[in-house]
């Protein structure tokens, strides 16, 4: 391999002073620059949370089952002869019997069957959801635990395996290559007065949700528009584009924002599109992008299809 030869004869001393002067400088931009992580290296730590968020204890990796409710009597456990079926091998025959009342559910444990909360367990009948609690209790028995969930007008159980081989056999999402290109600014236009949005979930109930606001901005050249409704302190956006086709999930995607400052901007970051959790489950209820949302273009960033679901 040529190297490159000094040169001969004297050296000009300003030019000398120029390059020090310059080395000096690039030796303070390397050190600014690891001090702060690349963007690259921020989406790939935003991406490890958002893999051992799915594979936690509350990841979806682990749903196990989608009980639906029927007012009264439901009867559980792992026979298939009961109104609930559990899975096989992790609970008993005869699990516990639930009744739902107008919105209210109890639990009650077979005799000689143990179930738990917090550690504790259930003595008789136990209300285990209605109106008046904050959230709903969560039972466990052996590696399972479940509580309801209610969707439109129907209450089911999301039951949960903690031993689920779903969650030592996943081995990541893979992704488009990150692409600032799909880093954008967008201004969020707000309703004039409040206005909900109707919002259709896999299971066909169609729930009205509280509308942010439209996120507009340009992707491409292109102006866009996608709405955008308040989740704690971000934004949330269902959207759908061309990608569904084939590489990624059929029904779209999920993508949180930052609500905008004072001036009413914010970044729109499609690097971290996210799959629905029906991707990992069948037992999820995920919302569908409203038609409003779906995308012309194709947004070749952020996570791509996963498994067959």
């Amino acid at each position: 391999m040529d190297e490159l030869q000094p040169e001969t004869g004297p050296i000009n001393p300003y030019a000398r002073t120029f390059f020090w002067i310059w080395g000096i400088a690039l030796l303070g931009l390397a050190g600014f620059r690891t001090d702060i992580p690349s963007y690259r290296e921020q989406l790939n730590e935003w991406h490890r949370q958002r893999i051992e968020s799915l594979k936690s204890e509350n990841g979806w990796l682990n749903l196990a089952g989608l009980l639906w409710l029927k007012e009264g009597t439901n009867e559980a456990g792992a026979d298939p002869g009961n109104a609930l079926t559990f899975p096989g091998g992790k609970a008993p025959e005869h699990l516990g019997t639930f009744r739902l009342n107008s919105g209210t559910v109890q639990f009650e444990a077979a005799p000689g069957v143990l179930v738990q909360t917090d550690n504790q367990p259930v003595l008789g009948s136990k209300t285990i959801f209605s109106p008046e609690l904050t959230k709903p209790v969560t039972l466990a028995h052996g590696s399972l635990r479940w509580f309801v969930i209610k969707r439109g007008n129907r209450y089911a159980l999301r039951l949960r395996d903690l031993a689920s081989p779903l969650v030592s056999e996943f081995r990541g999402i893979e992704r488009f290559p990150v692409d600032e290109a799909f880093r954008v600014q967008a201004r969020l236009e707000q309703p004039s007065e409040a206005r909900t949005i109707p919002i259709l979930d896999v299971t066909g109930q169609t729930g009205q949700q509280p509308l942010a606001g439209t996120l507009v901005f340009s992707l491409n050249g292109q102006p866009q528009r996608l709405d955008a409704i308040s989740e704690g302190n971000k934004l949330f956006v269902l959207f759908g584009d061309a990608t569904n086709a084939h590489d990624t999930y059929g029904s779209g995607r999920f993508l949180y924002v930052d609500k905008p400052g004072a001036d009413g901007l914010t970044t729109i970051d499609f690097n971290q599109s996210i799959n629905p959790p029906c991707a990992f489950t069948p037992y999820a209820t995920c919302p569908i992008p409203p038609k409003q949302n779906r995308l012309a273009l194709a947004v070749k960033a952020g996570e791509k299809r996963y498994g067959d679901h």
